[in-house]
C-alpha cells in the first residue's frame, strides 16, 4: 500500500514538472494532445504497457522505445525528452498516473471537465451528442469526452467524471437484480 501512496505521489510530481515545462514553452495543449495519444497506444499495446511496467527491461531499453516511439508518432521534442527522463529515473511505471495527473492539472487550469463514457458498442455521432449534452446540463460546463467500447457490459453506459462513476450498465443492473434474488 505504501508503494502504491509512494508511486502516485511521484506520477503526480513528474505529472507537475511536466506542466510547469510544457507551460513554459507554450506547448500545454501539445503535450496534452501527446500524452492522450500515448494513453491510447498503451490502452491498445500490451507489448508496450509490458515495456513501460517490466522491471526486467532495463532503463535503457525503455528510454529508447519510449523515445522513438514518441518520434515516430511526431510527438513534440519536450514529450519525448520526458519519457527520457522518466525512465532514466527508473520511474516508466509511473507514466500512467503522470498522464492522468496532467489531465487533472490541464483541467483545473482550463476550467474544462472530463468525461469517460464506456459503452457496448461505439455510439453513433448523434447519441454522443446527446450524452454530451445531458452532462453538460448536469456539470455546467462543456465536458471533453473520451469514448471506450467495452462489449462485457453488455448494454446502457457507464460514464465517469473525476472520481465519481455512473453505471447504468445492463451487467451492473442483472448482477444488483442476481444478487435480489439470492436474498429474496
Amino acid at each position: 500500500m505504501a508503494d502504491d501512496i509512494r508511486e502516485t505521489e511521484a506520477g503526480a510530481r513528474y505529472a507537475r514538472a511536466l506542466y510547469d515545462l510544457a507551460a513554459e514553452t507554450g506547448e500545454t495543449a501539445k503535450v496534452r494532445s501527446d500524452l492522450k495519444a500515448l494513453k491510447a497506444m498503451m490502452g491498445e499495446s500490451a507489448d508496450l504497457r509490458r515495456l513501460v511496467a517490466d522491471p526486467t527491461f532495463t532503463a535503457e531499453d525503455k528510454g529508447k522505445g519510449l523515445v522513438a516511439l514518441a518520434m515516430k508518432a511526431g510527438m513534440t521534442l519536450t514529450t519525448a525528452k520526458f519519457l527520457g527522463l522518466l525512465t532514466q529515473n527508473r520511474r516508466s511505471a509511473d507514466l500512467p498516473a503522470v498522464i492522468a495527473g496532467f489531465e487533472r492539472l490541464y483541467a483545473a487550469e482550463t476550467g474544462s471537465v472530463a468525461a469517460e463514457v464506456v459503452t457496448a458498442v461505439a455510439l453513433s455521432a448523434k447519441q454522443l451528442e446527446g450524452v454530451k449534452a445531458q452532462l453538460r446540463s448536469s456539470l455546467g460546463k462543456d465536458p471533453e469526452i473520451e469514448t471506450r467500447v467495452d462489449p462485457t457490459i453488455l448494454g446502457g453506459l457507464k460514464v465517469k467524471v473525476g472520481s465519481r462513476l455512473y453505471d447504468a450498465s445492463l451487467k451492473t443492473r442483472l448482477d444488483q437484480l442476481k444478487f435480489a434474488l439470492k436474498r429474496a
